[in-house]
């Protein structure tokens, strides 16, 4: 038998947005598709025989655009979570992270460039805790030398020592 808090009580008023969390994000994936696309649009895409540099950033892109555009959907018919408050300091510490790697990778090598980008990037959260922040960075940097330039053989620059000939 129903109360009366029960029989007063009516389902929030929602617009044609149920899932606002999922139709921005939706939205940004398509528009991220639709930018990358248009970059590598200049660039010939071959065939599978022969694939050309286009083929696999455009699929990838045309993939990413398919699952915003699935998300806008579940946006739109589901109910979902809010927008929920944020600020730009994940994405400004994140940016002057990879700003960093490019500045210094050529200079440095990544023995320095990767710390330093992973580092300038994890305090893009304000639950980063400094001591935890260095050690994964020199365990990340280390798998990547291990990876780049040893398993993969790719002709990256470990460390570089400005003014004298050390260049490994």
């Amino acid at each position: 038998m129903p109360t009366d808090v029960d029989a007063g009580a009516t389902a929030p008023k929602r617009g044609p947005i149920r899932g606002p969390q999922n139709v921005v994000s939706g939205v940004a994936l398509i528009a991220l598709s639709v930018f990358a696309v248009y970059l590598v649009s200049d660039l010939p895409q071959g065939t599978l025989r022969a694939m050309g540099p286009a083929m696999l950033p455009r699929w990838l892109a045309i993939g990413v655009g398919f699952c915003g555009a699935f998300l806008l959907v579940i946006g739109l018919v589901r109910d979902g979570d809010g927008l929920e408050k944020w600020t730009f300091r994940g994405p400004v510490f994140v940016a002057l992270g990879i700003i960093a790697f490019g500045l210094t990778i050529r200079q440095f090598g990544l023995v320095i460039a990767g710390p330093l980008a992973l580092v300038i990037g994890g305090f893009a959260s304000d639950e980063t805790r400094p001591r935890e922040l260095v050690i994964f960075a020199i365990v990340v940097t280390a798998f990547c030398i291990g990876l780049f330039r040893y398993a993969l053989n790719q002709p990256m620059p470990i460390l570089i020592v400005p003014g004298t000939s050390i260049h490994i």
